[in-house]
Formats: C-alpha cells, structure tokens, sequence
C-alpha cells in the first residue's frame, strides 16, 4: 500500500474527518495517529503476522486496524463511539478479514468473541492505541479474565508506560508494576511524540509490550490480600513499611503481629515500598494470610 493511500497521513485523516463531519470527543480520549511508520513499528513489535489474530481497542477511523489487517490473519476490533463505524465500514472496506464490535471493551462477553471469532486457534494477541483516561482499568481486565492472549502491545501515555515497567528502587515504581508485573513481563520499546497524532494530546506516549507469562513469577497464598498489602505499602510513598502497613491493617493486625512478620520474613520495617520486590512482598503476604489472619 502506498503511503499516500494509508489512512495514516494527515492529508487522508483531514479527508477522513471532512467527509464526515466527524468532531472529537475529549471525553473518549480520541487521538488519531498520523504516521505510517510509526504504526508499523508497534506491529513489528508486538510480533504480528499472518498465523496470529488480533484484538484492537479503539480504532478510530481505522489507521492502526488497516496497518493490522495486513499484517494478521484476522482483526477483531471493539470501537465505543457509534459514530464511527460508518467511517470504519468505509475506511476498511477493503479489508474482509476484520471484524468491528460497537462496544466497550469493558462490557464485552469474552467467551462470546472467542467462540465467535477465533475458533481457528491461531495465537491472539491485543494491539491498541488505547485512550488515557482508561489505560489501567483495560489493561488489569484484560490481564486478570487470565483470557488466552500471549502479548498486549498497547500505545499509552509515557509516564504510565514508565510506572507499568518500572523496577524497584525507581520513582516510577509502585503497586501498578508490581499489578502488570505479576502477570507479564513488562518493556518499553519506543517513545512517540505528541506530534504524530490529531489532534495533539499534551503529552508523549509510548509503546508498551507486554509478554504474558505463563505463571506468575511468585506463589501467593491469596492474590487479593496480595494485591492489597502492595497497594497499602504504596498509599504514603515517604513513610515506612512499617507505617503504611500499620495504618491499613490496624483492624486486623496488631503492630506486634506486624513487627513479628518483618522478623520472620528478614524485611526490615523502616524500608519504604519501593525498595521491596515482587519476591519480597509475596513473602510478606503470605506470612500474614497463612499464619495470621487465617489462625486468629
């Protein structure tokens, strides 16, 4: 396809919106890119071809899906804004190998899409440029329904990406790393400018790979209280494990069961949240839920 006749230039999109009248919602995070090049490189590194399908979220008026439906067996595309698939239909209509949901992807049937697109068994993986506004809650449904997709390649805002692959001991590191982490192994692979997407947003974004893992990379004894434990470690990044866990579980762990875990797992209480690893708060947790909360 030649570049001119990609929907991704912003003399086609001008045309696009024109034609259509079509004004953007603000409200829906709606940022359409612009750059050829730059669409190809997040479906070269989510490692898109022709044996795998795909899943895209918000597809606009279609630049991201046409550079997908090239590149893959088969594209199923969830778009929340009817005043789109009008646009799409005929943005895409050369293409009868993709297939467009009006809806959120947040109310979407899994089971339903799987059997009703992807029985072919080939491997699925989510390609997105996703809106910011709802980055995270997308991304833990799609990682916690444990669906069987082997990598979400996604473009978000820079500064989420950076928190989402974050290691310990970083400023960008808190529960969000350890949440996506838990599940997948975490890369950014390219920053993008504000200046490839209409209209501009006020940030930079990048490309996020995430890569399933087949298990989680530590055993908890109860994810929730897991999860719960990393999130109250985080809630004052300045004061002390043995604050911030004191505060949160004081109904249900005294500071001396709390000062007793410390000891027995070798974590000293004065660390802040983000020195701990995975490893660690695992460790942490589990001697609480185990030994604690399930023989009080």
């Amino acid at each position: 396809m030649s570049e001119q006749k990609a929907i991704a230039t912003p003399r086609r999109t001008k045309e696009i919106l024109e034609k259509y009248g079509f004004s953007f919602k603000k409200s829906l995070g709606q940022n359409f890119l612009i750059d050829v090049n730059i669409l190809r490189n997040i479906i070269h590194n989510a490692g898109i071809t022709k044996e795998m399908n795909a899943i895209e979220i918000g597809p606009g008026i279609g630049a991201l899906t046409e550079q997908l439906a090239i590149a893959a067996n088969k594209v199923v595309a969830f778009e929340i804004d009817g005043r789109l698939v009008p646009i799409l239909e005929d943005t895409l209509q050369a293409y009868d190998n993709v297939e467009l949901i009006n809806q959120d992807i947040l109310k979407a049937d899994f089971e339903e899409v799987w059997d009703g697109y992807f029985k072919d068994d080939k491997p699925v993986k989510v390609v997105a440029n996703l809106p910011y506004y709802i980055t995270t809650p997308i991304l833990m449904q799609l990682l916690m329904a444990n669906l069987p997709i082997s990598s979400i390649t996604v473009m978000i805002q820079k500064e989420v990406a950076e928190r989402m692959a974050a290691a310990e001991n970083t400023k960008e590191y808190g529960s969000l790393s350890i949440a996506i982490q838990y599940y997948t192994e975490a890369k950014v692979k390219m920053v993008v400018p504000k200046t490839v997407f209409m209209p501009q947003p006020r940030v930079d974004s990048a490309v996020l790979h995430l890569e399933k893992r087949a298990t989680p990379p530590v055993t908890v004894e109860d994810e929730e209280f897991f999860f719960q434990l990393v999130q109250a470690s985080f809630q004052q990044r300045r004061k002390t494990l043995r604050n911030n866990l004191s505060r949160h579980f004081k109904d249900i762990l005294s500071k001396a069961q709390i000062e007793e875990g410390f000891e027995r797992v070798g974590i000293d209480g004065t660390r802040r949240g983000e020195s701990l690893n995975i490893q660690e708060f695992a460790a942490l947790a589990n001697y609480f839920k185990q030994y604690v909360i399930e023989n009080s």
